[in-house]
């Protein structure tokens, strides 16, 4: 498509939301407190699309989100606080200033160089803390995430993926000592670094521990209804069957999957 479609299709977009702004009950309504929430529901809507490689869903799921980063920008110009051409100057300024590899005379290597320039411009821009920008509400395996990635950024890491994976072992073995001492609180601590040791040794083997745990939500997903519908044809009930019964089925389900 030409830069002029592209244009016209933006520029129809505002036009429809000036319109819906003025004209509709529902979005005159709308504050940008209102509409947080649904912006989070579109967000993950968007994420399953994503993991499912449905491409026109993902094409819907993008539609929906342009319309709420639009509304979020017509509900502020309204009080004069910004519209979205200064959403757009604003994040188009940063990315200048935030790749001077491309727009300027710094040279990178490789993609790492590109991550610790980055944080480096962060940090000149004002902020206190590499990991500042990493939001409290992530949920927080996603969190754990990002924080690693962060300080990988500025050279805070591990050597190599033994290193890692050794920590991963010690981490097991400290929960192991509170788990039998039965000390809750500890093994609570113990059991949350073991999570993030995990997702440490994932990041160093090109795993993204989301995306990995939430295939593996989907795949029990599928096998558990399997296993309902298996003893539904039998006339069972899960509760009235045996493990024995139940696992019988299960090992017919991960045939499938």
């Amino acid at each position: 498509m030409a830069m002029n479609d592209k244009l016209k299709a933006f520029e129809r977009l505002l036009i429809i939301m000036d319109e819906l702004r003025e004209q509709c009950p529902w979005d005159k309504k709308q504050s940008i407190e209102s509409l947080r929430t649904l912006t989070i529901e579109e967000t993950y809507e968007l994420c399953d699309a994503i993991l499912q490689k449905d491409m026109q869903q993902i094409k819907g799921e993008l539609g929906d989100l342009f319309l709420h980063l639009v509304f979020y920008a017509k509900i502020a110009s309204e009080s004069n606080a910004f519209d979205v051409a200064d959403v757009l100057n604003g994040v188009c300024d940063k990315l200048v200033h935030r790749h001077p590899h491309v727009y300027g005379d710094v040279k990178v290597a490789d993609e790492e160089d590109v991550k610790r320039n980055w944080e480096q411009l962060k940090l000149k821009e004002g902020k206190k803390s590499v990991l500042e920008g990493v939001p409290h509400s992530l949920p927080a395996l996603v969190k754990a995430i990002r924080m690693q990635d962060k300080a990988r950024g500025v050279g805070f890491d591990w050597d190599n993926k033994t290193q890692v994976w050794e920590k991963v072992q010690e981490e097991i073995q400290e929960f192991q000592v509170e788990e039998a001492r039965n000390d809750q609180e500890k093994m609570e601590d113990e059991f949350g670094d073991v999570l993030f040791s995990l997702v440490n040794y994932a990041r160093f083997v090109g795993i993204n521990p989301e995306d990995a745990l939430e295939k593996t939500n989907r795949k029990f997903l599928s096998r558990f209804q399997f296993l309902e519908k298996e003893a539904e044809l039998q006339g069972k009930s899960l509760q009235d069957m045996t493990l024995i019964e139940m696992e019988a089925i299960w090992k017919k389900a991960k045939g499938r999957t």
